[in-house]
């Protein structure tokens, strides 16, 4: 997901937790949850996360899993849902779709032969964001205290523009589209083993002479989540048509190439769908027990596989106080 060739260009630096602790960060919600849903999906027996109807709710393993890295280094979430699918972005999830299917097919095949451990990591690929993880997800974030937002559109936009308005000190998303989306700071592996990443917008655009427009182009030439890239641009190529030639119409111009709906997928960019009406507050007041009873009791979640992570926010809580998350 995102343009991973924009790693080449971007100004990233990793960043101790002692130098964030405080922030709030606007996180990408979709992004996030399917991280951990994926992982947890890969290397946790079925059995553990779905109910006896047959129902799947790894997510509420991976959240707790996830979040008491927040707890633990006084970091605010505000967890980002997406919202409509953009038109442009169908063409992406069509292919999703198709792979997906493929890897369901493959962990049938790996299953009968007896490969368990192929059958799951084949399965981890297949996971989707239901209707029952979406409200799960949230219920539990609810129950934790932790603020979440709806977007318009594209989490990701929304939270790149909350960054912007100084609402929040990051946006939390491991694509480096967030640059195309004006992140002017965002947080990368922010749950992650050791330090996090910091990509920097500004830096970005002064280490290749680039106005934020002008980065916006070369990200869609390289090709995006909304569209195809152009045959033989690679970031670094891209930057040197810019330059030579200006923006993006001209470099397509000048290559005799075109890409479908390219003013459509511009103006996704530089003017997406976001929204000013919300709000939240950053005084966490978590309710453990209940948390805990809403993942083991009600989605029958095996108390063990979440005690620690349980266990990790209670004593985070306990050891900061509450009057540090103001």
């Amino acid at each position: 997901m995102g343009n991973a060739a924009l790693r080449e260009l971007a100004a990233i630096e990793e960043v101790p937790f002692e130098e964030i602790s405080g922030a709030v960060v606007a996180i990408d919600a979709h992004n996030w949850l399917y991280r951990y849903l994926t992982t947890t999906v890969k290397w946790t027996a079925d059995g553990v996360y779905t109910t006896a109807d047959g129902t799947e709710v790894a997510n509420l393993v991976g959240v707790v899993q996830g979040l008491p890295k927040f707890f633990e280094h006084d970091i605010v979430p505000v967890f980002v849902f997406d919202g409509v699918v953009t038109d442009l972005k169908e063409a992406e999830i069509d292919d999703r779709r198709a792979a997906k299917e493929r890897a369901e097919a493959e962990a049938r095949a790996a299953r009968e032969r007896g490969d368990r451990v192929e059958a799951a990591r084949l399965e981890a690929r297949t996971q989707s964001l239901t209707e029952t993880i979406q409200q799960t997800t949230r219920e539990l974030l609810e129950l934790l205290d932790v603020p979440y937002i709806e977007a318009p559109a594209e989490g990701e936009a929304q939270a790149a523009h909350m960054a912007k308005a100084g609402d929040v000190d990051y946006a939390g998303t491991e694509d480096y589209d967030a640059l195309l989306f004006g992140a002017p700071l965002t947080l990368r592996q922010i749950t992650s083993k050791g330090d996090s990443e910091r990509m920097d917008l500004e830096a970005t655009l002064a280490a290749h002479e680039l106005t934020y427009e002008q980065l916006v182009d070369v990200g869609i030439l390289c090709g995006t989540d909304f569209n195809e890239g152009v045959h033989g641009l690679g970031p670094k190529t891209a930057v040197k048509a810019i330059h030579e030639h200006g923006d993006l119409m001209s470099v397509l111009d000048a290559r005799n190439a075109a890409i479908d709906d390219v003013e459509s997928v511009r103006e996704l960019f530089l003017d997406p769908d976001v929204t000013d009406d919300y709000g939240f507050d950053t005084a966490l007041s978590p309710d453990i027990e209940a948390a805990r009873t809403f993942v083991v009791e009600d989605w029958e979640i095996p108390a063990d596989e979440v005690a620690r992570g349980f266990e990790r926010i209670e004593e985070s809580v306990t050891q900061t106080g509450l009057d540090q998350w103001t």
